[in-house]
């Protein structure tokens, strides 16, 4: 069953994730205006709340990761 509130376009875009102190390269997977799920090489040492930066949509939104596997984050925009 489909849980989220807006349906979201799968994307294949280059973004970072920032916080004070690091930044991790990664891969957006599908965005919508509520968030998005993302791909990194480890989801080890992200925090819970970050900045996700997709330079070639000109985004910079905060947000807090919602669920996280080995290599996944689900994040909702702040």
């Amino acid at each position: 069953m489909e849980k989220r509130t807006a349906r979201r376009q799968r994307v294949f875009k280059g973004a970072m994730i920032e916080f004070p102190g690091g930044a991790f390269s990664c891969v957006v997977r599908n965005l919508s205006d509520m968030g998005a799920q993302v791909d990194v090489h480890s989801a080890s040492g992200i925090p819970h709340e970050f900045t996700l930066v997709i330079p070639s949509a000109q985004l910079q939104q905060p947000c807090r990761a919602v669920w996280r596997s080995d290599r996944r984050i689900g994040v909702a925009f702040s």
